[in-house]
């Protein structure tokens, strides 16, 4: 954890240039736009998060839990000044192209794990729909700073289970970092005052509420569909989002792909 706090976190391109575009059009930027530029980048909504969590904490105010939400208790001029011009995964991982390969493995991940989160909260006709898709934007930020901030020691996991198939990740990770990705999180998300609800989905321990399940099979279905539909893992999935959804198995499968779609 006091490795991880005193770096700074690098963000994606395509973020680093929107964050210009509006600061140059500052006057005509809201909220809600800078919420959707951010929206694909969890490392971004990861770094906002945590300055907020800071202001919040000083100010004794509310607990936001969307992008949105905190851009709003921040306000738009002191974001821009919190916020100068951003780092670089490219440029941080200029000298690591299998780094990036698996960087880029995993947001992708990422990004598809929030489209189903947020389509299985939308089903579910859930009010805290937009902080699942945040909650599981999330759910592998750690791993995503292994494999800036340690690279060496991500493709020592990654070519590990690469090796044996059967190898459980979190077995891979206690062997090669002598911790769990999941803990680290955890103990991350707490470090950095994320709002408690966050914080409580993130956690796998408490998949017996249906906000946590929503997540968790959302993760999960991203994880096993990555290759492809046709990865065996994925009809225990279905099943279970099925009875998520109270949905039959059939219908689940065409939710699924047209939220991939």
């Amino acid at each position: 954890v006091a490795a991880f706090d005193r770096l700074d976190i690098p963000v994606l391109a395509a973020t680093a240039d929107a964050l210009e575009d509006w600061r140059a059009n500052e006057d005509a930027t809201d909220a809600h736009l800078i919420a959707d530029g951010m929206a694909g980048d969890p490392l971004m909504t990861l770094k906002l998060l945590a300055h907020v969590a800071g202001v919040r904490s000083a100010r004794s105010s509310g607990d936001p839990e969307t992008l949105t939400s905190a851009l709003v208790l921040l306000g738009i001029g002191p974001f821009f000044r919190a916020f100068g011009p951003q780092p670089l995964v490219a440029a941080h991982l200029a000298g690591e192209p299998q780094a990036l390969r698996g960087f880029e493995a995993v947001l992708r991940r990422a990004n598809r794990a929030a489209a189903f989160a947020l389509g299985f909260a939308v089903h579910r006709m859930d009010p805290d729909a937009a902080i699942l898709h945040v909650a599981a934007l999330l759910h592998d930020f750690a791993e995503l700073l292994v494999w800036l901030h340690a690279p060496t020691l991500a493709l020592r996991i990654a070519q590990a289970q690469q090796a044996d198939p059967a190898l459980r990740s979190a077995v891979a990770q206690r062997s090669v970092l002598n911790i769990e990705l999941a803990d680290l999180q955890q103990a991350l998300l707490r470090a950095w005052r994320l709002p408690e609800m966050l914080v409580r989905i993130e956690d796998d321990r408490h998949a017996d509420t249906a906000q946590v399940k929503n997540v968790l099979l959302a993760v999960r279905v991203a994880r096993h569909s990555a290759q492809g539909w046709d990865n065996p893992a994925l009809a225990d999935d279905v099943r279970d989002i099925a009875e998520l959804l109270n949905l039959g198995e059939t219908p689940t499968r065409t939710l699924l792909r047209e939220i991939d779609g």
